[in-house]
């Protein structure tokens, strides 16, 4: 199993990480030493998204608890002024951003009461707000304030979390459109941003074990056998973080499986899951 790479001394942001793969990804980015700015809506001592379980708070002392440094930021990414406010923080305590986690995103909101594989003319309009408001514009709009961070040291990384595998439909057509506006943007935001070395990319995971994901499966059993823990996401973040030569990931889209193969992680069983495809569950990344 590859050592967990040393990321002291790196700023870090992971947006929507009050739970789930994004917890999973701070989580592991503070074994690894960072200072991880945790954001999201829900706070220790106030209703959480969905009554579901997780806190930046929480989040945020686990990343500490880890070994980094956890800060938890209350930030609805719906909110222009509360992204910038955000930004501004990173700014005014560090003057620099290493890494942006774009992992923040709507839609899944009441996913056990709707058919999200039904036809389009039958899904809730909501979703068009949840994924492209709460998800595509809410990637954009950070990707745009850490980009600026970036630029005058000349490095820095960006990822979207994105799902899929990368071909083949994923069998919601408001969820297939805006995940490929999220790969599209990371490699438009890769193309503008070579000169400066600072490298973008989307980032599939599998089917994760997430707090919804297991509140699901509690009200209607399903095969977990394919699936994996946000952590091992986190793993393929924090391999990426310590890459020296991470602009040769820049540009594309790639699973965390393959990334397991190539740097030698595994998940927290180990076991290194394979790529998703779509022969397989469904992610919800």
């Amino acid at each position: 199993m590859m050592m967990t790479p040393n990321l002291s001394g790196k700023i870090a942001v992971v947006t929507g990480a009050s739970r789930g793969v994004g917890r999973g990804i701070a989580q592991v980015l503070g074994e690894a030493g960072a200072t991880v700015y945790v954001t999201g809506r829900s706070v220790r001592g106030a209703a959480t998204t969905e009554n579901l379980p997780g806190t930046i708070d929480e989040t945020a002392e686990l990343v500490t608890a880890m070994g980094g440094t956890g800060i938890p930021v209350r930030c609805d990414h719906t909110v222009d002024a509360e992204v910038a406010a955000l930004f501004e923080r990173v700014r005014q305590e560090h003057g620099r951003l290493d890494l942006l986690v774009n992992n923040v995103w709507g839609g899944y909101e009441h996913y056990d009461t709707h058919k999200f594989d039904g036809p389009f003319w039958e899904q809730p309009w909501w979703y068009w707000e949840g994924m492209f408001v709460a998800g595509v514009r809410a990637h954009y709009l950070a990707s745009r304030f850490a980009a600026s961070l970036m630029l005058p040291h000349r490095r820095g990384l960006i990822i979207n979390i994105s799902s899929g595998d990368g071909q083949k439909y994923r069998g919601n057509l408001l969820y297939d459109v805006a995940k490929t506006a999220v790969d599209r943007l990371a490699a438009g935001i890769a193309h503008e941003l070579r000169s400066s070395t600072i490298a973008a990319l989307s980032l599939y995971p599998g089917f994760v074990r997430t707090e919804r994901v297991m509140a699901v499966h509690a009200a209607h059993p399903f095969d977990l056998s394919q699936t994996e823990t946000p952590e091992y996401t986190g793993r393929a973040v924090a391999a990426l973080a310590g890459d020296p030569d991470v602009m040769r990931w820049s540009g594309s889209v790639v699973k965390v499986g393959e990334l397991a193969r190539v740097y030698g992680f595994t998940d927290r069983d180990g076991t290194q899951p394979p790529p998703f495809t779509f022969e397989e569950p469904g992610s919800l990344a």
